[in-house]
């Protein structure tokens, strides 16, 4: 990491590290209830109880008995869902997408339905998901492969829809074949579009699998807030959306490098 990077982290730290000093001058003065808002000590020590094994090591594997604290179980378990659902998602919005942009007739066909299907929130699908589906994780990778599909279908269509005629011109007197024009030059052109709704669509389905665990699922980072709720226990409450904030930032930040990688070419045309 260079000067510079380091420089954008320490400017980056600088909110989050005024906004806890003030909370904790805060709850140090008694100005909140620390019932419904605990201090961020106590809630860093909610967060490491949380974050340990719940049972004392035993004969067996040491990384076994490290991970088998709630926090990493429930955060693992939540992964699992959210790159499951996403990755269903994915690969049905991309080809369907790649389709609708590349075809007038296509897009015809079925941008109506998906206009119609578009605006409803993944979480109005809840009773049929349960009704379908069931409990456990069937409904839950549903309804984060629904929260995932239209980002990605949607960028998919506007990358294909949106190449410069003056690419497609120019691979046609060059005499190219309608797939070496999609393959050579509309893919090419779409890539950037096609990996925006990528990082928005994981986004999505981590939004999603928190709601749909604390619906459908009895484990995950979703379904220990609900339970915390139940016993008000706000401190254990909080270190569950804390580590979401951190969970999805590393997403984010993971998203955004990959970006940067496959789309070097792009930017150094740009450059």
């Amino acid at each position: 990491m260079n000067s510079r990077q380091l420089r954008e982290v320490g400017i980056g730290l600088v909110a989050p590290a005024v906004v806890i000093a003030l909370w904790q001058l805060a709850a140090a003065q008694g100005l909140v209830n620390p019932q419904v808002l605990p201090s961020p000590l106590a809630v860093l020590r909610k967060w490491v109880e949380y974050l340990l094994p719940l049972q004392p090591h035993a004969d067996g594997s040491w990384l076994a008995w490290a991970l088998s604290g709630e926090l990493v179980v429930d955060s693992l378990t939540s992964m699992y869902r959210v790159l499951l659902g996403f990755g269903i998602g994915a690969a049905l919005a991309l080809p369907l997408g790649l389709a609708m942009g590349a075809s007038a007739r296509v897009y015809a066909w079925l941008n109506p339905l998906v206009q119609l299907l578009r605006p409803i929130p993944p979480i109005a699908y809840i009773p049929l998901a349960i009704l379908w589906f069931g409990l456990g994780n069937p409904p839950a990778v549903f309804l984060i492969a629904l929260g995932a599909f239209f980002p990605v279908l949607i960028n998919t269509i506007a990358g294909v829809r949106q190449v410069d005629a003056i690419y497609l011109r120019a691979a046609r007197n060059l005499g190219a074949s309608r797939r070496t024009m999609f393959v050579r030059v509309i893919l090419p052109a779409a890539v950037p579009y096609i990996l925006s709704g990528v990082r928005i669509g994981i986004g999505t389905a981590f939004i999603v699998v928190i709601v749909s665990e604390m619906i459908a699922v009895n484990n995950g980072l979703g379904f220990r807030i609900l339970e915390a709720r139940e016993y008000f226990w706000s401190d254990k409450i909080m270190a569950g959306m804390i580590t979401i904030g951190m969970l999805g930032l590393a997403i984010d930040v993971g998203m955004n490098r990959l970006n940067n990688y496959l789309l070097r070419w792009h930017r150094g045309l740009e450059n």
